[in-house]
């Protein structure tokens, strides 16, 4: 599939300021081009026996292609709530329907040299049968938190998801507003940014 376009590079998105405030529209490539603040949705999806689902993005995705995610997810259409792209996006990726709302966890804006965008990050409970977007996902699995913890140095993870990881991890530390199962209290407002990640080779 070397030779196959990127996908969704035409889909019109909401660009919002430093305050999250929407200050216009243009399409999901031009942003990424001209380094356009957008909005994300983070949805990290655990099944019945709390293992989360781990994926592997497909090689033609348009930002971090094969790298690998601990959510589902994506950016938030022009018009469309953080709430209503979570569970769009969850349903779509994870090849469910009738999956609970997501619940939304904390927000923090996402910025590196190359990208920004606001991200909410969220949490739900799958018990469905998954049956994920080949379009969108070329390998997964469901991991236990300690499986994923021993990867987080040896797969190449996209970088936006290991730092909402890393803030829903300390989020639902001890003491923290999360502390408790799947998470409990208030959404916190946060500033993050990071490198990119190395590649790793890595053959499941």
């Amino acid at each position: 599939m070397a030779d196959q376009q990127p996908l969704n590079a035409d889909e019109i998105l909401d660009v919002v300021d430093e305050n999250d405030q929407v200050v216009g529209q243009a399409p999901r490539g031009e942003t990424y081009a001209r380094r356009l603040r957008t909005r994300c949705a983070f949805v990290l999806a655990r099944d019945d026996r709390d293992r989360i689902f781990v994926h592997r993005r497909t090689a033609h995705k348009l930002v971090f292609p094969s790298h690998y995610d601990m959510f589902v997810g994506g950016v938030v259409g022009a018009g469309e709530s953080y709430d209503e792209a979570a569970l769009r996006e969850a349903e779509e990726e994870l090849g469910v329907t009738g999956l609970p709302r997501p619940e939304r966890r904390l927000t923090f804006l996402y910025e590196t040299p190359e990208h920004t965008w606001w991200s909410a990050v969220y949490e739900v409970r799958c018990t469905l049968p998954v049956a994920p977007q080949e379009s969108e996902i070329d390998w997964y699995a469901f991991l236990t938190e300690e499986e994923l913890t021993r990867r987080l140095d040896a797969w190449p993870w996209t970088p936006d998801g290991l730092a909402a990881y890393r803030r829903l991890t300390e989020w639902r530390a001890p003491g923290s507003a999360g502390a408790g199962p799947m998470g409990q209290g208030r959404e916190r407002p946060q500033r993050h940014g990071t490198g990119p990640d190395q590649p790793i080779e890595f053959r499941p």
